[in-house]
């Protein structure tokens, strides 16, 4: 049987929330899509203070913020890059071009063709978000993209100089300090001194997520990332401490992030709130990670594997660590999640900074029919087709019987014009 012992907001509470990000979104997109850079400006002040002459860093502007960074920041962000981009290229690595001939004289084939133009959101604000620089604007570039475009919030009136070190380093063609809304809309709108990009990728807050998933259709999106998830599968081998450690690590992203513990062990789900409740008492980042636990935390108690699956299929968050003695049996009968970690060993922090795979995952249970950012996010699969004119008579055949059972004269007629012109005697 499966027990909720501890709810988060109820689904009332979260469609209200969700319905006062939709309306201020859309009224900014409207006022950015209208007025340009004199509100793309008027709002970066109002949300950020920052009003510099140009939002674009000059390559010397980012030269001299590098050169302040202690040599061990940049050598770790170089660490990092370069465990994503072994990763990426791997799976470029897996998607190949295809060429074949389905029958005499018919060739199709894909070509994977990288966007045109990407921009990157780097979030900011409370926490300078380094990594997702590496996880957008580098996989990006493994992909091919030719022109990526980032941007960033200042912090506190301040360019975050490991983020743009980190962007730079990635391969962004340009930089741009600006935040929330305003970027996302920058980008995806364009305004007179950003140009328009063909996708938008990277994660963000409710307000981030809600701008990309409006402008979806002008623009590609990468998937709706927004306020971090995590669900903690654990069975009678974990323990509370571990449990609540991580639980906590990612509910310090923001007030709105949900945070469960699915667990078998009646134990476990007793000693939580208590185990929690100390380290909260130590955490630097208590107040944040405290209130996502009291408004976003759940306790979930099931009676068996079984059910932990079935519950946390249904659940379909966006990191999933799995603390259980067969951690890779959940592995082999998940289908709903953004990202496993399997084990005690592994954390989702390593999956956020730097073990190579992408941080960027779905969230609100769109885990259920996508997967995170990935190189192949960056690429178009597109066909094409070439027929010989022995073949096209032959198919043409059946095509022009095919549209006739449609009632589509005109494709009819673009059937029957090729077997009267390559079929020689075989006419219609």
């Amino acid at each position: 049987m499966i027990r909720v012992l501890k709810q988060g907001a109820t689904e009332a509470e979260k469609k209200e929330a969700d319905r006062q990000v939709r309306q201020s979104v859309e009224a900014i997109l409207e006022d950015i899509a209208e007025r340009g850079d004199t509100a793309v400006r008027e709002l970066s002040v109002k949300f950020d203070k920052w009003d510099p002459p140009s939002f674009r860093l000059r390559p010397d502007e980012i030269e001299s913020l590098m050169n302040g960074l202690p040599s061990q920041v940049i050598e770790d962000i170089k660490f990092a890059q370069a465990q994503i981009r072994r990763f990426a290229e791997a799976q470029k690595g897996a998607l190949r071009d295809i060429e074949i001939e389905t029958l005499p004289g018919i060739r199709l084939g894909h070509k994977n063709i990288p966007v045109s133009s990407v921009g990157c959101y780097v979030p900011g604000g409370r926490y300078p978000m380094v990594a997702s620089a590496h996880m957008s604007v580098l996989t990006a570039k493994v992909a091919g993209v030719p022109r990526v475009a980032a941007c960033t919030p200042p912090l506190n009136g301040i360019p975050p100089a490991a983020t743009v070190a980190a962007m730079s380093l990635a391969g962004a063609d340009e930089i741009y300090l600006l935040g929330g809304i305003q970027a996302v809309a920058a980008m995806g709108l364009g305004t007179q001194t950003i140009g328009q990009v063909d996708m938008l990728v990277g994660p963000g807050n409710a307000f981030v997520a809600e701008a990309k998933r409006q402008l979806f259709g002008r623009v590609g999106i990468d998937l709706l990332a927004g306020p971090t998830e995590t669900l903690i599968i654990a069975d009678d081998t974990a323990d509370a401490e571990m449990c609540a450690t991580d639980l906590l690590g990612q509910a310090e992203h923001g007030p709105t992030s949900p945070a469960i513990l699915l667990t078998t062990s009646a134990k476990i789900a007793g000693e939580i709130q208590a185990e929690i409740d100390r380290q909260l008492g130590v955490l630097a980042t208590a107040e944040i990670a405290g209130a996502a636990w009291r408004d976003h935390g759940q306790v979930i108690l099931c009676d068996t594997d079984e059910e932990l699956l079935s519950e946390a299929d249904r659940i379909a968050s966006e990191h999933v660590q799995v603390l259980t003695r067969d951690p890779r049996w959940f592995l082999d009968r998940m289908t709903n999640y953004g990202a496993l970690f399997l084990g005690k060993e592994t954390n989702v922090a390593y999956g956020d900074k730097v073990i190579g795979t992408n941080h960027t995952l779905p969230t609100k249970r769109a885990a259920r029919y996508t997967g995170g950012l990935w190189v192949g996010k960056f690429l178009k699969t597109v066909t094409y087709q070439q027929v010989t004119p022995e073949a096209t008579a032959m198919i043409g055949e059946y095509c022009s019987r095919l549209c006739a059972i449609e009632n589509f004269a005109g494709h009819k007629e673009q059937a029957d014009l090729r077997v009267r012109r390559y079929g020689g005697k075989n006419t219609i």
